[in-house]
């Protein structure tokens, strides 16, 4: 999923418009986005639109951390309803994410689900606690989808009064937490998704973070607005150009069967590049 674009839980007039935004995934929100009296009413809203759209996109649903007694009201309000995942925001460790699972895994056995056909994808970075455990987060459950992190409620939790440089560019203590976020992902074999960027406006910044996310090793963005999805889109797609590389890499590895590195257009290669060619042509083959 390049995209994964968030809608208030408590905003239904939103949900259609989101879902046909060209957003590859909504998160209907049921945390931070909703003020707590709200959420009964919103956790309706939620499950009535799901048991009523079309799912032209996968429907994910945020719900609240794990340690709160909303979690458990969350899943229990809108997993009738089917929901194609569960964002689990503030997990504290891998033990949190397992926890989830569990109880996901109880949802599916009560209503007649396969085992482990909701998703999971938890925010692993918003606590100072959860950024020092984030080798517990290599072991997950099957169902994990992706790991992505936050840097709001992690400077929150520090007491800093903001996480980014004058330029824009995230202070030292944010971008270790982004690439916690990316080995974590990459220890536990799942995608990467990168956190929200508040700019919703300068679409060429937008697009430019979003390129230097993906050179980094993400495989997509979380999104706030609308506007942002085109540039995200674009940041995340390979270009004709890479996808023309990768195709001559995959031939020149093709040409030379039971060789471990082989010329190539004046240079050497070898696994690493067979590696990334194939996940250029799988990007692209979602364009």
């Amino acid at each position: 999923m390049r995209s994964m674009l968030f809608v208030p839980g408590d905003r239904p007039e939103r949900f259609a418009k989101a879902a046909a935004s060209g957003a590859d995934a909504v998160i209907l929100d049921l945390e931070d986005a909703v003020v707590p009296e709200k959420r009964p009413q919103a956790r309706l809203e939620i499950a009535t639109y799901l048991a009523s759209a079309e799912r032209n996109v996968p429907l994910w649903v945020r719900i609240n951390p794990v340690d709160t007694d909303d979690a458990l009201a969350d899943l229990a309000a809108v997993i009738d309803a089917r929901p194609d995942g569960v964002v689990l925001p503030k997990a504290r460790d891998g033990a949190d994410v397992h926890r989830a699972s569990h109880w996901l895994e109880a949802h599916e056995a009560r209503c007649g689900f396969a085992i482990g056909s909701v998703g999971l994808i938890p925010l692993i970075t918003e606590s100072a606690g959860a950024l020092l455990n984030a080798a517990s987060f290599a072991l997950l459950p099957a169902r994990v989808a992706g790991l992505t992190w936050g840097a709001e409620d992690l400077a929150a939790d520090i007491g800093a009064f903001g996480n980014k440089s004058p330029d824009g560019e995230y202070e030292l203590t944010y971008a270790l937490a982004r690439s916690m976020c990316l080995l974590a992902a990459a220890a536990a074999g799942v995608p990467a998704i990168d956190t929200v960027d508040t700019e919703f406006k300068d679409v060429a910044a937008i697009e430019r973070r979003a390129r230097a996310s993906r050179r980094q090793g993400f495989v997509g963005k979380l999104a706030i607005h609308p506007g942002q999805l085109a540039p995200i889109h674009a940041a995340f797609s390979p270009s004709d150009d890479e996808v023309r590389w990768a195709a001559r890499v995959l031939a020149a590895f093709r040409a030379a069967p039971g060789t471990g590195a082989v010329a190539f257009e004046g240079g050497m290669l070898d696994k690493p590049h067979i590696r990334q060619a194939e996940r250029i042509l799988a990007a692209a083959s979602r364009r």
